[in-house]
């Protein structure tokens, strides 16, 4: 892995002193300074391209909220500069689709693997490779918003890198695969569609991290083609609050557990 040797990182513009254990990414930079504000003490740290980065605090520990753009490839950029810079946690808060005819605008998903339908991931990992999040950080997610009440589906989401080929795919050459196989996915069980999370997770696994991904839902197009009711929902400020919360509770379990190991190194 390329090692940066304490310099600036090229993409996000941070050094290795300005990293964090603990970050929350999500994708539009114009939402970074909501999610940091959810932190205590929050700062605008620096921007450069789509990355923008806040800091924050939970308790004493530094957390950093980082923009990562739009897609697999600038997503891991992002990833892959924050670990070289210190990060051990990474959460996406993020937008999605849904699929399920469960899932209504408006609910949360929390995604514990991803249908690797996108480009980045397979420079990582072979295809049979499954692209799942960490079990410890999607635990954190669920309890998070049952913690706050919010309607909150777990399991497996699609990860896509051409939007359109998913709203439009009557448009594209590869109509009839791109039809199949979303029908593919509805039939497996598959909860919601979105556009980064396979990227994170296969990057986390790579470089021993741990990763996880909160969505809210924008609205289900198979329950408007169901003739369902379905909410609209615009902006992700629910999974924002779980992202947050889901940290909290990660970060207490570290304590107790850094604790634990200096206790039990006292003589007896």
């Amino acid at each position: 892995m390329i090692q940066m040797n304490g310099e600036t990182m090229y993409h996000i513009g941070l050094n290795r002193e300005q990293g964090a254990a603990f970050c929350l990414l999500t994708g539009d930079p114009g939402r970074v300074e909501s999610v940091a504000r959810l932190l205590e003490r929050p700062r605008f740290v620096t921007q450069n391209r789509e990355y923008v980065t806040w800091e924050g605090y939970i308790g004493e520990e530094r957390v950093l909220a980082v923009s990562h753009g739009i897609g697999g490839p600038s997503t891991a950029i992002c990833a892959e500069e924050l670990i070289l810079c210190g990060a051990k946690t990474l959460i996406r808060i993020g937008t999605c689709g849904g699929m399920a005819l469960a899932v209504q605008g408006g609910d949360l998903v929390a995604a514990s693997s991803a249908i690797r339908m996108d480009g980045t991931s397979r420079e990582y990992m072979p295809l049979e490779f499954p692209a799942a999040a960490d079990f410890a950080v999607t635990a954190a997610l669920a309890e998070a918003a049952r913690q706050l009440k919010l309607p909150c589906h777990i399991g497996v989401v699609q990860c896509k890198d051409s939007f359109y080929g998913q709203h439009s795919p009557e448009s594209m050459a590869t109509a009839p695969e791109l039809t199949a196989k979303w029908q593919a996915w509805i039939q497996g069980g598959c909860l919601a569609s979105e556009m980064e999370s396979a990227a994170l997770f296969i990057v986390a696994a790579v470089r021993g991290v741990r990763a996880g991904c909160i969505l809210q839902t924008i609205w289900n197009q198979e329950r408007v083609k169901a003739g369902l009711p379905d909410r609209r929902c615009r902006q992700p400020e629910q999974a924002a609050a779980v992202a947050v919360q889901a940290l909290s509770l990660l970060i207490a379990s570290q304590n107790q557990e850094e604790s634990t190991e200096d206790h039990s190194r006292l003589p007896q």
